[in-house]
């Protein structure tokens, strides 16, 4: 989104908070080729992991949503989980916009590592994602992870896990 656009849609950025969980669900609802989870999951993601997710929020209304976490198993990985971003602010760069507030968040300093899995036909995210690392100058590289058969007889497509970095911060 360009300075002009900012103008216009006045976008607030900020922590995701209890109140926005059932928000968040209907966004995420809304935006196939996404799995929604239980309205409870992101609940939880506003009360357990808001230091490292985040909202964007227009005109009183959830318009974008990117819910992450340290990986328990590597301090300086950041694992993106779901990245939303309302119909109306498609194609704006709003997404970018909020794994960039995410990553230059006080507090995930220490952070030089995305994970994240997109499925093959989820574009819009590989792109998302090829877009970040070279903003980033980070690697980007994709390993095997959840195949499609852990889904199940659910028809899910393989999710391979895409690893970007490590990354240039500013200060870098």
């Amino acid at each position: 989104m360009g300075p002009d656009n900012e103008k216009i849609r006045p976008i607030i950025i900020r922590k995701p908070e209890l109140r926005d969980g059932n928000s968040i669900y209907q966004l995420v609802s809304h935006s196939p080729p996404l799995d929604i989870n239980s309205l409870y999951s992101y609940l939880l993601v506003c009360a357990h992991f808001n230091k490292s997710s985040v909202v964007a929020e227009y005109q009183g209304k959830i318009v974008g949503y990117v819910s992450a976490y340290i990986h328990p198993h590597k301090e300086d990985t950041l694992f993106i989980w779901q990245v939303a971003v309302d119909s109306s602010m498609r194609g704006e760069g709003l997404a970018h916009k909020l794994l960039m507030k995410l990553i230059e968040r006080k507090g995930l300093e220490n952070i030089r590592f995305l994970e994240t899995t997109v499925s093959p036909s989820n574009h819009a995210s590989r792109a998302l994602f090829e877009k970040l690392a070279r903003k980033m100058q980070a690697n980007l590289k994709e390993v095997e992870f959840l195949s499609s058969d852990l889904f199940g007889e659910s028809g899910h497509e393989e999710e391979p896990l895409l690893i970007i970095g490590p990354l240039k911060k500013s200060g870098d």
